[in-house]
């Protein structure tokens, strides 16, 4: 199982592919039509290709095994990954922002709607189609690195989709010469001034999406708890042993690091017992709580019951 994670760097390269491409066709799509918001869809799928990069080099090294300077292995690289990629996605935030509001200022007549929205649904079906694969693999896999991946890919493809029925509607009340107060007050014909309102719109959907991402980073550097769900699993392990053996448990604790899990436990067992007795009984949790949960490193320590000490540790 330690070299099986390295295979998903393949799946790296795709997300690659993908972004180089969307980045040409959304890049065309924006100079045909000198729409900001298509504009903006270009600079996140720049962002994209960072994040794909990075994902490669970072999936590589995660997937190294254990050694004398790295213990418990090098799946905290990950979190380097996400932070870098939410950092950027602020910095594209801004850059769409500031783009956007100029343009609302300074309008700018858009050109051939119907070619650069064809161009742009052809991009977005190649995002579509990569995401769905980095989830499903991720989430098959236990990738946290490539779960996010695609979902971000998802996010670029739910922003794509916003800002193409902007344009849409663009297209439509230019046929019909239809106008708004709003923007005749600024000097815009049409509906014009939905495009950089939109990109504006965009810009606060990434900063969101940039935001989870740095939180996520914070989260599994500060060694957070396992999800709530999962160490529910784990006490009902626990507890399930208590009921059937005269034993308790305490000092509980679980943390995360990219797609693998961690946690330790005292188990306090009748001091009469052998040796042997509390082994097998400390194995057979294990096996339980590896049933439950994949990709888990157990570490659980043996304790007599009676002794008073055993209760202690904090």
């Amino acid at each position: 199982m330690a070299n099986a994670p390295k295979s998903l760097a393949a799946y790296g390269w795709l997300s690659i592919a993908a972004a180089v491409s969307t980045i040409g066709l959304k890049s065309y799509a924006y100079w045909l039509t000198g729409s900001v918001g298509l504009l903006s869809d270009a600079l996140e799928s720049v962002i994209n290709l960072v994040a794909a990069v990075i994902m490669v080099a970072v999936l590589s090294i995660s997937a190294r095994p254990p050694d004398d300077t790295h213990a418990y292995g090098h799946e905290k690289i990950e979190y380097f990954s996400s932070g870098a990629e939410g950092v950027m996605i602020l910095l594209a935030a801004f850059s769409i922002g500031f783009s956007a509001w100029e343009r609302l200022w300074h309008p700018q007549a858009l050109q051939q709607l119907d070619l650069g929205i064809a161009v742009s649904v052809f991009a977005s079906l190649i995002n579509l189609a990569v995401a769905r694969v980095l989830i499903g693999v991720g989430r098959k896999r236990q990738s946290i690195t490539l779960e996010a991946d695609g979902k971000h890919l998802m996010t670029d493809v739910w922003t794509t989709v916003g800002i193409l029925v902007g344009i849409a509607l663009i297209s439509v009340g230019n046929r019909f010469e239809a106008s708004l107060n709003l923007a005749q007050s600024l000097g815009m014909t049409g509906w014009e001034i939905l495009d950089p309102l939109l990109a504006i719109g965009v810009a606060f959907h990434i900063v969101w999406a940039g935001l989870q991402l740095i939180r996520r980073t914070v989260s599994g550097l500060l060694d957070a708890a396992l999800p709530a769900d999962e160490v529910k699993a784990i006490v009902a392990v626990l507890e399930q042993y208590v009921a059937s053996h005269a034993i308790a448990y305490h000092a509980l604790r679980t943390r995360y690091a990219g797609a693998r899990r961690f946690m330790s436990v005292h188990v306090l067992v009748p001091g009469q017992w052998s040796v042997q007795q509390g082994h097998d009984l400390l194995e057979d949790i294990e096996r339980q709580i590896m049933d439950n949960l994949d990709n888990i490193d157990i570490d659980t320590h043996l304790e007599p019951i009676e002794d008073l000490a055993s209760w202690e540790h904090k």
